[in-house]
């Protein structure tokens, strides 16, 4: 998991790095250990993971070698099937991850300047909402 996270960075120019790889590391053991983390494997190893606590979606990647497979919106669909709102903070400048959940059904819910994550970049809240939920 800690591959495809760090990969991603590393091909993200907009994204700074903002924490130690060795707190990653601790922090993606203590999600893992919670029960918050579902990873999908290919015959190379693990090629995505879904962390999620509840409604709320804490981090979905894929690896680059298997983007383009489904294995994104299989994560999301095992998610919504498990939850009937799903909802998570996307990058502003990540303009695939934003046409994704677009693409899945996600809507806009608000915008910040960036001030309540990490990297300190503009972000959006999307959300999902089961058409069984839905008012």
């Amino acid at each position: 998991m800690a591959a495809i996270l760090w990969d991603f960075g590393r091909r993200t120019p907009w994204l700074p790095r903002v924490r130690p790889y060795r707190t990653d590391l601790r922090v993606m053991t203590r999600i893992t250990r919670a029960g918050w983390v579902r990873v999908l494997h290919d015959a190379r190893g693990p090629a995505a993971f879904i962390a999620r606590d509840g409604a709320r979606i804490h981090a979905l990647y894929v690896h680059p070698r298997a983007q383009g497979r489904g294995l994104g919106r299989t994560l999301l669909d095992d998610a919504k099937h498990a939850a009937p709102r799903l909802e998570l903070w996307v990058a502003e400048a990540n303009e695939g991850a934003r046409a994704f959940y677009d693409a899945q059904g996600f809507a806009e819910g608000q915008r910040s300047d960036g001030t309540g994550n990490d990297e300190r970049l503009p972000d959006i809240q999307m959300i999902w909402q089961s058409e069984r939920c839905a008012p």
